[in-house]
């Protein structure tokens, strides 16, 4: 039975009403957790959300960011990811916090803070609003993006890294080499740096996409969970999870890593165009210390060990797995980021603008990017790279990466096992082994770039041909135009004369029959193997 409230019960029940609202908005207005909450509200997600759809994401909490703290002007915030190729900027700034210690602070006179933002659409939704001044990227996959963020005008200030290890293809007993993945299932995360490796992994072996089934995976992460857990054929995983991958499923391995696909994911700070104008001298400051920094930890294992201590303190991770993530990148130096914006003009090896343009057509014919995205020039900005004084950088550790240098060819790796084979076919003059400007076009096109791309793998150039004349000749024949390719490369791209094993197979090794005219020019072949370490 419902009874009617005296008047000093509703007096009473006014009361509690009007503290519970006084106490909530004290509790927003004066306490961090209330400032999360309410910061969680304007930007439509949770600080520590796990959706991951681009790039190195992982579940990691962006605690270091959603603190609503008001943004100091002498302080530039740098958003980061859990990884080891920013570590030439943490050192150099001693730390992940904005601090007086930083020799960003002592030397040039300003601060710099670098913010955890694992999950990608909460880090570009921060850089958007303004909250982080430089955001992480790679170039590679940001073809995918660069468009949902043209009204800011992003541009690339400088390279921080390439992966060297840190991303790794894992795959279960029976896979052998990258042919072997046809029909298989593959578990990556599109549009991502591990969705670009397998691109040009495919590639290698001459296979496409659609000769393998993609599983997609939210990021790389759960790329091997779901490997583990028998989902899969392989996976696309990060360093260390590859390690893990292959003690938890008998027989597994690692097919290949990108310590010998060496130039295929760089990863890069972006700025919006109106913020680069107007902080041009700092940062060129910031950009010179984060090389100076770089070169140090490359060049000495107590400041690698000193900046995986950092590392891990900044990122909460074991110290161990900060220096292995370290160990599975190249930091960029100067010399590596003149190379990489191409600022002498002359550079030969792979450039920015080269994975750009290609991941953008890659992905645009995939349905993953436009098909028109901003031209290089307007995403590159290479102004401050130009402005810093190049007698600031005379140190060897400064200078530009070399290639590997290649011990002399053996016998034995005439028939040493390979991860991938491609076959093109380059015709040649009757009798003759000289390349034609038409042959030559063909190797630039088809490729050069990947010789370029697994830039740490050893190469077996194979000549075949047809049945037709003497067999001995054709062998000698095979040989020399096997050579003749080499030898192209070598000059023109600058690549070392002991990565090429040669071999001229003659009519040997036929892959179709000499019987007809279709299977003789098949035969008539060049291969390129890229040979296992």
């Amino acid at each position: 039975m419902a009874t009617r409230l005296t008047g000093f019960s509703k007096f009473l029940i006014t009361l509690l009403i009007v503290g519970a609202i006084g106490g909530a908005l004290y509790y927003f207005a004066n306490t961090k957790k209330g400032q999360e909450i309410a910061n969680q509200g304007k930007n439509g997600s949770s600080p520590t959300t796990t959706t991951t759809d681009n790039n190195k994401s992982n579940t990691k909490s962006n605690k270091s960011f959603w603190g609503g703290d008001k943004k100091d002007d002498n302080t530039i915030r740098i958003g980061v990811v859990t990884w080891g190729g920013y570590a030439g900027g943490q050192y150099f700034n001693e730390g992940f916090a904005a601090n007086e210690k930083s020799r960003f602070f002592k030397d040039y006179g300003f601060k710099v803070e670098f913010k955890v933002l694992d999950d990608f659409v909460a880090s570009r939704e921060a850089w958007k609003a303004g909250e982080v001044d430089l955001l992480w990227a790679t170039i590679d996959a940001f073809p995918t993006e660069v468009a949902s963020l043209k009204e800011f005008e992003p541009q690339v200030v400088f390279q921080a890294d390439w992966s060297r290890g840190g991303d790794a293809v894992v795959v279960r007993r029976g896979i052998n080499k990258v042919a072997d993945l046809k029909g298989k299932k593959i578990a990556v995360a599109p549009m991502t740096p591990s969705h670009t490796f397998l691109l040009w992994l495919l590639d290698a072996g001459d296979l496409k996409a659609s000769d393998v089934t993609i599983v997609e995976a939210p990021n790389a992460i759960d790329a091997a969970a779901y490997f583990k857990a028998g989902r899969v054929d392989a996976a696309v995983v990060w360093s260390p999870d590859d390690e893990d991958c292959v003690k938890s499923v008998k027989g597994a391995k690692v097919l290949k890593s990108t310590r010998s696909a060496s130039h295929i994911i760089a990863d890069v700070f972006i700025a919006k165009k109106k913020y680069i104008q107007e902080n041009k001298e700092r940062l060129g400051q910031l950009v010179e210390g984060w090389m100076k920094g770089a070169a140090e930890i490359n060049g000495s294992e107590s400041n690698k060990r000193k900046a995986s201590k950092i590392l891990s303190e900044g990122l909460d991770m074991p110290e161990k797995f900060c220096y292995n993530a370290i160990n599975n990148v190249r930091l960029c130096t100067y010399g590596d980021n003149l190379n990489f914006f191409n600022v002498k003009g002359d550079y030969t090896g792979v450039k920015g603008e080269d994975l750009y343009n290609k991941m953008s057509k890659t992905y645009a014919d995939l349905g993953f990017a436009p098909k028109r995205v901003p031209v290089w020039r307007s995403v590159a900005n290479s102004t401050i790279i130009r402005s810093l004084d190049e007698s600031k950088f005379a140190a060897k550790g400064d200078k530009a990466e070399g290639q590997k240098e290649f011990k002399p060819v053996t016998k034995a790796l005439e028939t040493a096992p390979s991860f991938s084979t491609k076959t093109i076919t380059i015709n040649f003059s009757s009798g003759s082994s000289t390349l034609s400007e038409n042959a030559k076009i063909i190797i630039d096109d088809q490729f050069a770039d990947l010789a370029k791309a697994f830039g740490n793998a050893r190469i077996r150039i194979e000549g075949n041909t047809d049945n037709v004349g003497n067999p001995r000749m054709n062998k000698q024949l095979s040989l020399a135009r096997a050579q003749s390719v080499a030898d192209y490369l070598e000059k023109e791209y600058e690549m070392s004369h002991n990565r090429f094993v040669i071999v001229g197979n003659g009519p040997d090794k036929p892959v179709a029959d000499n019987k007809t005219a279709a299977g003789k020019a098949k035969n008539r072949r060049t291969e390129f193997h890229f040979l296992n370490e």
